[in-house]
């Protein structure tokens, strides 16, 4: 099966918000084993987590989500209660198999952007399918911003300085 960003049939609706998961059934019966019988659900902001911290381990990536959205998003991380914002600029659709992935990233300067795309892609994909079992159909990203070295008052989420 051939998924393109136009034809996304066969995945659930959108986004970590979304209320949707995905159940991979096992089979049953006395002749299985015990580890496939019964059914395993995986919400889509399960995904969604994942997906952001496999792409913020890879170097190069300074940051996730677009400008307004870490705005925001810093403000609520320093509200008590109010997140990591750990699935700040993902955007997951989770069917029954299979997951499709949409980042909008920040690079940092200097850093060949396809290169780091292409790491991210290889890392979310290799997380997502190691941990939930799901067939990643496409990871698209949006480089949104380059990180500059004078840009030192915004600082790196999850990096210690």
């Amino acid at each position: 099966m051939t998924d393109t960003a136009s034809d996304r049939s066969g995945y659930g609706q959108g986004g970590p918000s979304a209320r949707t998961s995905t159940t991979l059934q096992g089979r049953s019966g006395v002749d299985a084993p015990a580890e496939t019988r019964g059914k395993t659900t995986i919400a889509d902001t399960v995904v969604a987590k994942i997906v952001g911290m496999a792409a913020r381990e890879v170097p190069g990536v300074h940051n996730l989500g677009a400008g307004v959205a870490r705005a925001i998003g810093a403000v609520r991380e320093r509200v008590p209660g109010g997140g990591t914002g750990l699935t700040r600029g993902v955007k997951v659709e989770v069917g029954e198999r299979q997951a499709a992935v949409d980042l909008d990233v920040v690079v940092e300067y200097g850093i060949s952007i396809v290169d780091v795309a292409g790491d991210v892609r290889t890392n979310v994909i290799s997380a997502v399918e190691r941990m939930t079992g799901l067939e990643v159909g496409e990871v698209n990203l949006t480089v949104d911003d380059v990180h500059l070295p004078e840009d030192e008052s915004e600082t790196p989420e999850g990096r210690v300085s």
